[in-house]
């Protein structure tokens, strides 16, 4: 009588945690989000907060210019996303490798908003796209091109610049840092959300 008391006992049991555990894994929990949505979520933000596309379009849809004389879309490697300071951040720009003093020319049409000097970009150029929905962002130049001037209008392929290592380039580590920022047009030439140049500078999609 007991054997049997206890076998009823556990079958009870067996259905009572059959039925808990339909109830809470057969729905998703309140904060739960689908597996899509967290990838999104989780690509559409970088180090500092800032959201990093790569599928914005660019005014006109117009592709980049090579920023750099000489240089091949080609020979336009994809830095996107490298470590940078032992991991600490992640690299956001394309960098174009090429000898030092090489012309930097606008990859798209704008108006130079901001010369600035900072430690980490050196001698850098922000220009602000017409519609000022993008800022192009040159870093690390060794100068600037004669005459280039705040609030000077720019053409494709107009001189900005040259080629060099200033900031946290590295000594000799020659090379032209383009970056590319989403904004508003309220923004200042310093905000917005920055996005990976490399697709419109190469012509191709990242294999990243």
């Amino acid at each position: 009588m007991k054997k049997l008391g206890l076998g009823l006992l556990l079958l009870f049991c067996s259905i009572g945690g059959a039925f808990v555990a339909l109830v809470l894994f057969g729905r998703s929990l309140p904060d739960a989000r689908p597996r899509a949505t967290m990838a999104v979520a989780a690509t559409g933000n970088a180090a500092g907060g800032q959201a990093a596309s790569r599928a914005a379009p660019l005014e006109g849809n117009a592709p980049l210019a090579v920023p750099v004389a000489g240089v091949a879309r080609s020979a336009i490697a994809d830095s996107w996303g490298d470590p940078r300071e032992n991991g600490l951040r992640m690299h956001h720009g394309t960098d174009i490798m090429a000898p030092g003093g090489t012309l930097v020319t606008a990859a798209a049409p704008g108006t130079v908003e901001k010369l600035f000097q900072s430690a980490a970009g050196g001698t850098t150029i922000y220009v602000r796209s017409p519609a000022r929905l993008w800022t192009y962002y040159y870093a690390h130049l060794s100068g600037y091109a004669p005459g280039l001037q705040e609030g000077q209008v720019v053409k494709t392929g107009d001189p900005l610049g040259y080629v060099g290592d200033t900031g946290n380039a590295g000594t000799g580590n020659f090379h032209l840092h383009f970056g590319l920022t989403r904004t508003t047009p309220d923004q200042h030439w310093y905000q917005g959300d920055d996005v990976d140049p490399y697709p419109y500078l190469a012509g191709k999609a990242s294999s990243r």
